[in-house]
């Protein structure tokens, strides 16, 4: 009985001793694959900022300098969503005959009337990607 009770106990600690070991290989294998794509997203981001020169930001970077500059304002801005409100942000008129320069600057060639939600959006999309490649500062040639 005693034999018995001792081989039970061998096999219960060979039993623990590979569940351990199997936990620790899935978590050696999760850090190295998440630590895989942090060096891949890293990559990829670098690339984009060569492609794009060398004063590009992240788009994180550039997010963060956009809320300094709002709440040095003591704006609360809905910029990320808004053009009206990144326009504020970053000390340009909001008035349509802005609007509609600024697109014309940028060659929208969109069918939608001046003010639209549509060349609006454009608008956004455009001067959020001129920050980004222009080192969180717009280019002289948007003002």
């Amino acid at each position: 009985m005693a034999n018995l009770d001792a081989l039970k106990k061998t096999a219960e600690d060979v039993r623990k001793a590979a569940i351990e070991a199997a936990a620790k290989a899935a978590a050696e294998a999760e850090r190295e694959r998440a630590e895989r794509e942090a060096w891949e997203k890293a990559e990829r981001e670098k690339a984009e900022r060569e492609r794009a020169g060398s004063r590009a930001l992240p788009r994180a970077e550039v997010e963060a300098i956009l809320d300094a500059k709002a709440k040095a304002k003591g704006m609360h801005s809905n910029w990320r969503d808004s053009l009206p409100d990144l326009m504020k942000t970053l000390d340009i008129s909001t008035s349509l005959a802005s609007r509609t320069a600024l697109a014309a600057k940028l060659n929208y060639s969109g069918h939608a009337a001046d003010g639209s939600a549509e060349k609006d959006m454009w608008l956004h999309a455009r001067l959020f990607k001129a920050l980004i490649h222009n080192g969180g500062e717009l280019p002289p040639d948007i003002l």
